[in-house]
């Protein structure tokens, strides 16, 4: 059985247990920008529910044009106002570069990429760097935005101040 049929067989088993939907605005009025670590539980972390917020997940999180794009239809169009960022501790991209990741892309497919992977080394800097990306886009409604990192070996989430 490959991991995909058991996701399908998991979701059988939720199908019938599924409390019902929920309102498409976020109850909590929140957007939630992490990276896609599968190490953050990010509902459980942070004592989510479903419903409660959006959660727009990539590679370290970064704030990238299709991240502001969906922060700005979770603003303008369902009603969030507060943005938390979740970045974390030993995330694949501080392990590369820019350039060396672009080199082993090239060399596997032939092609190299035309987006900027954004690599970091500072976990907290990348998060003042988000924060700055995000209150400096003109299409936010708020730009009321905090930003933490979570510890993969503790479980404990860290502000940036």
């Amino acid at each position: 059985m490959s991991e995909i049929d058991r996701m399908l067989a998991a979701n059988e088993e939720w199908a019938q247990r599924f409390p019902g939907s929920k309102d498409v605005r976020p109850a909590r009025k929140v957007a939630i920008v992490s990276c896609m670590d599968s190490r953050m539980p990010l509902f459980q972390m942070l004592g989510l529910e479903v419903g409660d917020a959006h959660v727009i997940r990539n590679a370290g999180g970064v704030i990238t044009e299709d991240v502001v794009r969906s922060l700005t239809v979770s603003q303008h169009v369902l009603g969030t106002r507060e943005i938390l960022l979740v970045h974390h501790t030993q995330c694949g991209l501080q392990a590369t570069d820019d350039n060396a990741f672009a080199d082993l892309v090239e060399e596997a497919t032939g092609r190299r990429p035309a987006w900027a992977l954004r690599a970091f080394k500072d976990a907290e800097a990348d998060v003042r760097e988000s924060i700055r990306l995000i209150k400096e886009s003109p299409y936010l409604l708020s730009r009321d935005v905090r930003g933490t990192v979570y510890d993969v070996a503790t479980g404990k989430l860290t502000e940036v101040e």
